[in-house]
């Protein structure tokens, strides 16, 4: 532990990022006699000694036109965080994700002379890799999530720390199904599904009605399968309850939350693209992940995104290790045909588990303390 006081500037705009930035505090009062916090985040960071400067769901903004409607807001706010740490400067300042928010405030700070580090990598490998030269401007360390992200930042000379995933952390490296099943009240025998449509209104009303459809079918393939379907949240759970009536009896239970308790107890899932996928591969479960999206957004992403793949497990295995049905595939009879070798046993299935264990133990290399520690060792180079 240093015996100095450190002084924390650090940033936050969504809940994913309060729990990041909680976990690094956390390490790092392990290493200081004090640490003072300030900034913007949420209860977990405050529970850290952060008092935020605005309540962080003020900069949790999404889709393309939300943004544009809080400008003035968003841009009042970046001022003031400004001008209070160039009046009171931090030994570092983090920003947590949310670059097109946080960068441009890192590159203000480091033109001030204050050491910044950026927490979780924009996805310059995915789209927009011109970015990187913004990046190189703003900040004085990256901190990275996935392996894969650390080379564009060396081709750039941009100093840059990959500190291991906390999901990969959190979850054990075995996942007992049996319990799991016995938390949903679910039965032991028979085969179950896990059917997971995304979070957000038009993902839930874009895959639904394709996702139900499948189960549908997988019922007159598979006697005694039965499926879950958690809902994000209440507003997801109203959705989902009217899409279910037109399949009066499809054997599925419909939750709310415990996504990670379903794909827990279920023997593959189907879901949508994002974050989610990272973390059924973690908890081993066979999966074929499938989105669709307007006609024009696909026209705008397909054109300008960089990466072979979509789902995490396959960018992270650089190989197609899990199946992707994206837009125009993303139909009933696809993914029936995708998840029927997911469903039975046999050597496919343990071939693709052994590779996500891989994967797991890559990533699981204790996140808060490797973070904590390339902030200290790029403090005390700045302190020297």
């Amino acid at each position: 532990m240093s015996s100095s006081t450190l002084r924390v500037g650090i940033l936050a705009g969504e809940t994913s990022g309060d729990i990041l930035g909680a976990h690094l505090l956390a390490a790092l009062h392990d290493r200081y006699d004090e640490i003072v916090v300030e900034g913007i985040g949420g209860p977990l960071m405050a529970q850290q000694g952060l008092e935020s400067m605005f309540p962080m769901d003020r900069l949790s903004v999404m889709g393309f036109v939300e943004p544009f409607k809080r400008l003035p807001e968003l841009l009042r706010i970046r001022r003031t965080v400004v001008r209070h740490f160039i009046d009171n400067p931090p030994d570092v300042f983090i920003g947590i994700d949310s670059p097109d928010f946080n960068l441009r405030l890192e590159y203000k700070l480091r033109r001030a002379g204050i050491t910044t580090a950026h927490l979780v990598s924009p996805s310059v490998w995915a789209w927009r890799g011109g970015r990187i030269h913004k990046i190189k401007r703003s900040i004085d360390l990256m901190l990275t999530l996935f392996p894969f992200e650390t080379q564009v930042y060396r081709n750039h000379q941009v100093p840059v720390e990959f500190v291991g995933h906390p999901l990969a952390d959190e979850i054990p490296l075995q996942v007992d199904a049996s319990e799991a099943r016995a938390k949903l009240n679910c039965s032991s025998a028979g085969k179950i599904l896990a059917i997971m449509p995304g979070s957000r209104a038009g993902e839930v009303g874009m895959l639904t009605p394709v996702f139900l459809e499948v189960a549908h079918q997988l019922t007159l393939e598979e006697p005694g399968i039965s499926f879950l379907l958690p809902a994000a949240n209440d507003a997801r759970y109203l959705e989902l309850e009217e899409h279910l009536r037109a399949y009066p009896d499809l054997p599925i239970t419909l939750i709310r939350g415990q996504s990670r308790d379903a794909m827990a107890a279920a023997d593959a899932v189907l879901l949508a693209s994002g974050t989610a996928t990272l973390e059924a591969m973690l908890l081993k479960r066979p999966m074929v992940i499938a989105y669709k999206m307007s006609a024009l957004f696909w026209a705008i992403i397909s054109r300008i995104a960089t990466t072979k793949y979509a789902g995490l497990p396959n960018v992270l295995a650089d190989k197609a290790l899990v199946p992707e049905l994206l837009q125009d595939e993303a139909r009933a009879d696809l993914i029936v045909a995708a998840l029927r070798p997911l469903i039975a046993s046999g050597a496919d299935r343990e071939s693709t588990i052994a590779e996500f264990d891989a994967i797991h133990r890559q990533l699981r290399l204790g996140y808060s303390d490797r973070a904590a520690q390339a902030i200290v060792d790029k403090v005390s180079v700045e302190r020297r």
